[in-house]
């Protein structure tokens, strides 16, 4: 039986520049790569050694996407929850649905082209 795990999520953002910074300072990620996209617009990879989210853009970008459409949320793991809310409310958005069950604790935020993340820690 294979085995496997996310290699890169590839999402769609109205500024991938903006959310590239954003993911930085909430990860601790790096920009991987960026530059032309193979279909038009341009990509920003930021992420780990092992793992990436891919920041798409195109002249077509509009965002205001609306949750389960087809995406429900992306989940981030962090070390440290409560440094991660304050990022998020220093990029000026808006921390919701605080809970504490296994596996760990988590809150929620829309980004700026209403793109869902979870972000949990475990500690």
């Amino acid at each position: 039986m294979p085995k496997g795990t996310i290699e890169h999520a590839n999402l769609t953002v109205t500024n991938p520049e903006r959310s590239a910074e954003l993911f930085k300072q909430l990860c601790g990620w790096h920009e991987r790569w960026s530059g032309p996209s193979m279909m038009g617009g341009r990509t920003i990879h930021v992420g780990s050694e092992s793992a990436y989210i891919a920041l798409y853009t195109n002249d077509t970008a509009k965002g205001g996407y609306s949750k389960s459409q087809p995406l429900n949320h992306v989940g981030l793991l962090v070390d440290d929850l409560g440094a991660a809310e304050r990022v998020v409310i220093a990029a000026g958005l808006k921390p919701f649905g605080h809970d504490d069950y296994e596996p760990g604790k988590r809150f929620y935020f829309f980004d700026w082209d209403g793109i869902e993340f979870e972000v949990v820690s475990y500690e």
